[in-house]
């Protein structure tokens, strides 16, 4: 979700950053001018020309996506003028464009020490924290934002994601609920709040407020996905059942959707629907592990071993490390006499348990061995 929320601010940042040097000043900027050090009076005359000059150039490189002949203009302009924060947080946005998240974060923090007091800024960085896992200075930069534009529902939004991820729910309900009281219509924080509840197993909670979010926006296809496994965790599966045919009948070719149905369908002992669901759903995505594992479980139930075990080979191919696959083909082909195969997957198995530290898994094993 960060990718809608804060790459947005920084591009209007950047482009808008990139016109802010015309020679000829205007009587507001002039004044501007005397109470900081500006690039009127940083730069001479031809300086300003030539700054005016890569600025337009970058801004030509960003229009299509040229990010490294971009930042190459960039790094130019910086030589020109290093006092100036636009330049630098133009530079992060570059880096984090080209994934290259650790100069992001130096170049936003170079941006803040020359303008401490622009929330956009803080903004950044906190997005760029977020892209190196660095969720505890993410969390610090997006408060430091929220300090400084009180008013931005897109902060309260994005602090509340990197504090879900460190499963700190203190205040994670009051900002989500801070971000839709700002506006209403940010579907992204009724959807992380309705997170945050699920989380916290308060699931009634979560599905009254999922359910009010859903009059609200009714093609919300995440919400009624979320309403519906609040449902099903609620043992309400006839009113889980019922957002999803909701949802099945208005895109019946959604991946999303058709993989939820197979797993109800699963759940519900309905071997032949799960079936069709889950291949319906590997067809839309040919390296989908839940669908070749659900496959796989299903084809086991319905006693058709060779094609299990044909799934269970597909499944193992796009999850190494997940010991399931390699335990049930083992047992697949010890019941067919296979006993050399059977062997080798099984201890393949047993190692990724023992790893795991799941012992009763481990002695499962060792009594088929």
């Amino acid at each position: 979700m960060y990718k809608h929320i804060i790459p947005q601010i920084i591009l209007s940042l950047l482009l808008g950053g990139m016109g802010l040097f015309p020679l000829e000043l205007t009587a507001q900027a002039q004044t501007q001018a005397q109470k900081a050090q500006t690039v009127a009076t940083r730069l001479n005359p031809q300086q300003r020309q030539q700054l005016y000059t890569l600025l337009q150039q970058g801004k030509q490189y960003v229009a299509v996506g040229d990010w490294t002949n971009a930042l190459s203009i960039y790094r130019q302009a910086m030589v020109l003028d290093s006092n100036n924060p636009k330049i630098f947080s133009g530079m992060g946005y570059l880096y984090a464009s080209l994934g290259d998240f650790q100069a992001a974060v130096n170049a936003y923090q170079q941006a803040i020490t020359l303008a401490p007091d622009n929330g956009d800024f803080y903004s950044a960085l906190g997005y760029t924290f977020a892209q190196i896992g660095d969720n505890s200075n993410g969390i610090k930069a997006y408060q430091k934002a929220i300090a400084l534009q009180p008013n931005n529902a897109d902060n309260f939004t994005a602090l509340g994601v990197l504090l879900l991820r460190n499963k700190d729910y203190g205040q994670i309900e009051n900002y989500y609920r801070r971000a839709i009281s700002i506006d209403p219509k940010n579907e992204t924080a009724y959807d992380m709040m309705a997170t945050a509840l699920y989380q916290q197993d308060k699931n009634n909670e979560a599905i009254s407020f999922l359910e009010d979010a859903i009059e609200k926006f009714p093609s919300n296809i995440d919400l009624r996905l979320k309403l519906a496994t609040a449902y099903f965790k609620g043992e309400k599966s006839q009113e889980g059942l019922e957002q999803l045919k909701i949802l099945e009948t208005s895109q019946p070719n959604n991946p999303k959707i058709i993989l939820k149905m197979a797993m109800v369908y699963e759940q519900q002992q309905d071997w032949d629907n799960a079936l069709k669901g889950y291949q319906k759903a590997s067809s839309f995505d040919k390296d989908s592990i839940l669908a070749y594992g659900g496959i796989a479980r299903v084809l086991e139930q319905k006693q058709d071993d060779f094609r299990a075990i044909v799934a269970y080979r597909r499944f193992i191919e796009l999850a190494p490390q997940n010991p399931y696959g390699y335990h049930r083909l083992g047992l697949l082909l010890k019941k067919r006499g296979r006993s050399a195969e059977a062997n080798q997957m099984l201890e393949i198995a047993k190692n990724i348990y023992q790893q795991q530290g799941k012992l009763e898994s481990v002695a499962e094993i060792e009594k088929e061995l």
